[in-house]
């Protein structure tokens, strides 16, 4: 999907002063916002964005944020988050606000408030240089949350997450001398776009008269998680995604495996269930470390980590436990009122669009909506990348969701908003 833990009484007094001794809303900032730095215009028109960003119209203030949310039982917990916001004399209008939702992070410590973050540095110069504020969270379970794991593809908590980020930037504006304009954006990437569809759904289902969404941009999403439980073969990037949503799941279902023995191959079965997101390691030392397989291709990495028959029994069972679990966190149930926009490529190889965009606007087209539209950004990233492609398919693959997809599906969003602004 290096942290800042709280002790469980100094978390509670923290609560509680928040809370003035009494439940208090989701959202509530249980730190004041701090101002890290202010990011000017001249930076993002020399950086690598600019030539689908344009030029910068805002300087953007890089503000820290913690707020409360619930945890996966209801309980109170919070979680930290960023919160971008236009400045400059020609950037003081009330702001649309964009809530943002990250793809899957292995780091535990790691915060998108942090100005030298490459994915903060994007969501600045894409929106927030543009004249939008962006509300970026960390997640539970990150940075200065106290929740004891990252519920990960969690739909209900990932909402909840990013629904009480937006009311948390609601909360830290005026601090910052800004403006909302009460128009909210809704997008994320690869995990995030499972966080802001679910975000989106929820908002749409219950909360309309709070939060007025104008538009959802959600990118590379997995959406159709019990589907992507019968492929045959092991997506790229599975020794880490799949060891993370089985174990989430587990703490949050608790009937995916009855020993982690049944479920996981030594030696990875020690240690796995507390692995991710880890404290220390990041994706290249999870392997080098053989805390998870590494080389070989993705089935190779599939057969190392999991038991056969906890495999084969995912796709020959009706019952499993682990379909079941997917299918309460796939997200192709609902009809968006506002605009939506789907963005993937084609040749992904982590979260393939046949699999996950494709099945999505299949369900909405059957629902006979007009508001959705989807868009393959391929051609381009082989238009950009096509040498590499020819040459070294491999770097090529292995840069395409993580690297190549992200700014030009970003592109994408910002044109869907830039309607309804």
């Amino acid at each position: 999907m290096k942290t800042l833990k709280y002790g469980i009484s100094i978390l509670g007094a923290a609560l509680l002063a928040a809370c003035g001794g009494g439940d208090s809303p989701h959202g509530t900032l249980i730190e004041s916002p701090v101002l890290l730095a202010t990011l000017t215009k001249a930076q993002f028109d020399g950086g690598p964005l600019v030539g689908l960003s344009g030029k910068a119209k805002c300087d953007v203030k890089v503000v820290s944020i913690n707020y409360l949310t619930p945890g996966v039982k209801g309980e109170s917990s919070n979680a930290s988050g960023v919160l971008l916001l236009p400045s400059g004399a020609d950037c003081t209008a009330a702001a649309p606000l964009v809530a943002y939702a990250k793809g899957t992070d292995v780091q535990k410590p790691r915060t998108l408030a942090n100005p030298a973050d490459g994915e903060t540095f994007l969501l600045a110069a894409m929106y927030a240089s543009q004249g939008y504020a962006v509300v970026a969270t960390d997640y539970l379970g990150f940075a200065k949350s106290s929740h004891s794991y990252h519920p990960y593809l969690h739909a209900d908590t990932e909402a909840s997450s990013v629904i009480d980020s937006i009311r948390a930037a609601r909360n830290a504006v005026s601090s910052q001398g800004a403006s909302l304009n009460g128009k909210v954006m809704l997008t994320g990437y690869s995990q995030g776009g499972h966080a802001s569809m679910a975000a989106h759904r929820a908002i749409e289902k219950s909360l309309s008269s709070e939060i007025n969404v104008v538009a959802g941009a959600h990118l590379a999403g997995p959406y159709n998680l019990s589907g992507s439980m019968q492929l045959p073969n092991a997506i790229a990037g599975y020794q880490f995604f799949v060891p993370y949503l089985v174990t989430a799941w587990q703490k949050i279902y608790g009937n995916l495996y009855s020993d982690v023995k049944t479920a996981f191959k030594a030696p990875y079965a020690d240690g796995i269930e507390s692995l991710l997101p880890n404290p220390t390691l990041d994706y290249i030392t999870l392997v080098t470390s053989g805390k998870l397989p590494g080389g070989g291709t993705p089935n190779q990495a599939r057969d190392a980590l999991f038991q056969p028959a906890f495999i084969t029994d995912i796709t020959a069972n009706a019952n499993n436990a682990v379909v079941a679990a997917a299918k309460k966190n796939d997200l192709l149930d609902w009809s968006p009122k506002s605009p939506l926009m789907l963005c993937g490529g084609s040749g992904d190889p982590t979260v393939p669009p046949a699999v996950h965009q494709a099945v999505m606007k299949a369900a909405f087209d059957a629902k006979g909506l007009t508001n959705v539209r989807s868009v393959d950004v391929d051609a381009t990233i082989q238009y950009l990348h096509g040498t590499e492609l020819a040459t070294d398919p491999m770097t090529y693959y292995g840069n395409y969701h993580g690297t190549y997809e992200p700014p030009l599906c970003h592109a994408e969003a910002k044109k869907e908003f830039d309607k309804v602004k």
